[in-house]
C-alpha cells in the first residue's frame, strides 16, 4: 500500500492541475528542449553556425544529456523533494534554450544541448511517478497519456512556430522557444505535489521474481529507442536537403510527426486498456518496423507522410506502454515499480545516445546518405519484436498479439 504524508500548511494541488503540470514538464523538457532542434537543423547548417556533421553531433549531445539525467534522477530525490528537482530542471531547460540563441562556440552549444537533455531525462523519470499518485486509479491511464502528450505538443509547436520565428533569424527563434518554456515553467510552478507519495512497502526485491522478463523489457525498450533515432534527428534534414524539397517542406513533415505524437499516447493507452500492455507492445514494434523503413524505400510522399505520423505517434506513445508493462510485471509493489521504471528509462537512454552518435558518425562518413539510417532503425524494431516474442513463448504467455 501507499500513503501520502503532506504538511497541513501545504495542501496538495488537484489531480487535474498536477496532470497539466506533468504535461508542461514533458512539453518543456522534451517537446521543446529536444525536438525543436530537429526543424532547426537545416537552418543552423544553412546559416553556417556549424557544418552538417557538427550540427548532427550537437543533436546527439541532447541524447547524451538525457542518459545522464535518467541516471541522476533518483539520486537527486534522496536529498531534495521531487517537486523541487522538477522545477529546477524545467528552469534549466529554459535557460538552455536562451543560451543557444548565440553560437559562441561548439563547446558552448554542446554544453547547453547536453544540459537540455539532462533536464529531459530527469523529468521523464520523475514527473509521471510524482503526479500519478494524486490521480484516481481508474483514470491513471488517461492521465499518463495526457502527461506524455506534452512531448507531441512540443513537437507540433516546434514544427509550426519555428518556421515563423525563423523569418526573424535563428537568434530570435531560440529566444522565442525560451520564452515559451519560461511561460510554461511559471504556469506550472505551484501545481506540483508538495511531496511525492511515501511507500510503506518494504523493499523485498520482489522484482527479482520476474527478473528475466524485466530484463527483456529493458532490452526491447532500448532497441525501440534505436528505431526512433532516424526520424527524431534526421527526418527534417532528409526531406529538406536529402530529397531537395526545402526547409518549408521539412517543417511540414515535422508537423505531421508532431500531430502523430500528440495523439499517440492516448491511442496506445486505449489499446493497452483493451488488450493488455504486452500484446500492445508487440503490435507497436511490428507497426514501427514497417513505418521506419518506408523512407528508405522511396515510395513517394504518401508513404513518407504515413511514416512521419506513425513514428511520431510511437515516439511518446511507447512510454505509457513500457510504464504500464512495468506495472503489469510488478503489481502491488510501487517501490520496485519506480526502480524498474528508472532502469527502463536508463536502458532506453543508453541505446538512444549510442545510436544517435553512431548514426551521426555514419552520416558524416558516408557522404550524407540517409536511407541506410532508416534501414538500421527497422532492423532494431524487428529485433525488439523477435526478442519479446521469444521471451513470451519461454514464459508461457498465451496472448502474444491483440485479438483482431
Amino acid at each position: 500500500m501507499t500513503h501520502k504524508t503532506t504538511p497541513m500548511h501545504a495542501p496538495q494541488p488537484g489531480s487535474w492541475r498536477a496532470t497539466l503540470a506533468g504535461f508542461s514538464s514533458s512539453l518543456v523538457g522534451i517537446g521543446l528542449a529536444r525536438f525543436a532542434y530537429t526543424p532547426l537543423l537545416p537552418a543552423i547548417i544553412d546559416a553556417h553556425w556549424f557544418v552538417a556533421s557538427a550540427a548532427a553531433y550537437l543533436g546527439a549531445a541532447n541524447l547524451a544529456g538525457y542518459l545522464a539525467g535518467a541516471l541522476l534522477a533518483r539520486r537527486l530525490t534522496r536529498s531534495l523533494r521531487a517537486a523541487t528537482v522538477i522545477r529546477f530542471m524545467m528552469v534549466l531547460a529554459t535557460v538552455a534554450l536562451f543560451a543557444c540563441a548565440v553560437p559562441v562556440s561548439f563547446p558552448w552549444f554542446f554544453t547547453w544541448r547536453f544540459a537540455s537533455g539532462l533536464s529531459g531525462g530527469v523529468l521523464m523519470v520523475l514527473a509521471a511517478p510524482t503526479v500519478l499518485p494524486l490521480v484516481p486509479a481508474s483514470r491513471r491511464g488517461l492521465a499518463g497519456g495526457v502527461i506524455f502528450m506534452g512531448v507531441g505538443a512540443g513537437i507540433a509547436l516546434s514544427g509550426t512556430v519555428v518556421p515563423l520565428l525563423l523569418r526573424q533569424g535563428l537568434t530570435a527563434t531560440w529566444l522565442g522557444l525560451g520564452a515559451m518554456a519560461a511561460l510554461l515553467t511559471l504556469a506550472s510552478w505551484r501545481s506540483w505535489p508538495n511531496e511525492a507519495a511515501k511507500e510503506s512497502v518494504p523493499e523485498h526485491h520482489t522484482h527479482l521474481q520476474r527478473n528475466g522478463r524485466l530484463r527483456t523489457l529493458y532490452v526491447v525498450y532500448a532497441l525501440n529507442a534505436v528505431g526512433l533515432v532516424p526520424h527524431m534527428i534526421f527526418l527534417v534534414d532528409f526531406v529538406a536537403r536529402g530529397l531537395g524539397l526545402g526547409l518549408a517542406a521539412g517543417a511540414e513533415y515535422w508537423v505531421l510527426f508532431g500531430i502523430g505524437a500528440v495523439v499517440g499516447p492516448l491511442v496506445t493507452g486505449h489499446l493497452a486498456d483493451r488488450t493488455g500492455f504486452a500484446p500492445a507492445l508487440r503490435l507497436a514494434f511490428l507497426i514501427e518496423g514497417v513505418a521506419v523503413l518506408l523512407p528508405a524505400l522511396g515510395l513517394g510522399q504518401i508513404a513518407l507522410m504515413i511514416s512521419s505520423v506513425v513514428m511520431g505517434a510511437f515516439t511518446p506513445g511507447m512510454v505509457p506502454l513500457a510504464l504500464g508493462r512495468v506495472h503489469e510485471l510488478l503489481p502491488h509493489h510501487p517501490v520496485a515499480q519506480k526502480t524498474a521504471w528508472s532502469a527502463a528509462t536508463t536502458s532506453f537512454a543508453v541505446l538512444q545516445a549510442v545510436a544517435a552518435y553512431g548514426m551521426s558518425f555514419l552520416f558524416a562518413h558516408n557522404g550524407g546518405e540517409y536511407r541506410g539510417l532508416f534501414v538500421i532503425g527497422a532492423v532494431a524494431m524487428v529485433l525488439a519484436l523477435a526478442m519479446d516474442l521469444i521471451a513470451a513463448v519461454v514464459a508461457g504467455d498465451k496472448k502474444h498479439f491483440p485479438a483482431t
